[in-house]
C-alpha cells in the first residue's frame, strides 16, 4: 500500500478531559508523521461539511453541537496504510464494541462523545483534511 494521508480530530470531550497528548502519541508511536496539527473551534459550518454524511440521521444535532461547543485538535498525519490504521486505533465507534488497547476502548464509555474521528476512506480523507487545512498548513 502507498504512502496515505488523513483526518484526525480529538473531540471536545478529549482535548477537555486532557488526553491529548496521549491520543496523539499513538499515532506517533505507530509510526506516522504529523504533517498538520492545530488546535481550533469547529464552525458550524465546517462542522456539517465535515459531517456531511451523517445530515438527517437523528444524532445529526447533537452531533454538530457537540463538535462546535468547545475546542478540538485536527490533526494531518501520514503514513503507510494510515486510513485503515488511525481508525484501528481509534477502535469502533461504540466504546462497548472497541477492544482494550484502541483510545476508544480505554478512555471512551459514550458512542457521541467517544474522543477521536478519522477519516473513513481516500475520499473523504482527501476532502475531510481540505475542509480543515490549507496546503500551506501542510508539511
Amino acid at each position: 500500500m502507498e504512502v496515505e494521508q488523513t483526518l484526525i480530530l480529538v473531540k471536545p470531550d478529549g482535548v477537555q478531559r486532557g488526553l491529548i497528548g496521549e491520543i496523539i502519541s499513538r499515532y506517533e508511536r505507530k509510526g506516522f508523521n504529523i504533517i498538520g496539527l492545530k488546535m481550533m473551534q469547529l464552525t458550524r459550518t465546517k462542522a456539517e461539511e465535515l459531517y456531511e454524511i451523517h445530515k438527517g440521521q437523528s444524532f445529526y444535532d447533537k452531533l454538530i453541537e457537540f463538535m462546535t461547543g468547545k475546542p478540538i485538535i485536527a490533526i494531518a498525519v501520514e503514513g503507510k496504510n494510515a486510513i485503515k490504521l488511525t481508525r484501528l486505533i481509534n477502535g469502533e465507534t461504540d466504546p462497548l464494541e472497541s477492544k482494550p488497547g484502541s483510545i476508544r476502548g480505554d478512555y471512551s464509555t459514550d458512542i457521541t462523545y467517544n474522543l477521536v474521528h478519522a477519516s473513513d476512506c481516500a475520499k473523504n480523507a482527501k476532502s475531510e483534511l481540505a475542509i480543515l487545512f490549507s496546503s500551506e498548513e501542510l508539511y
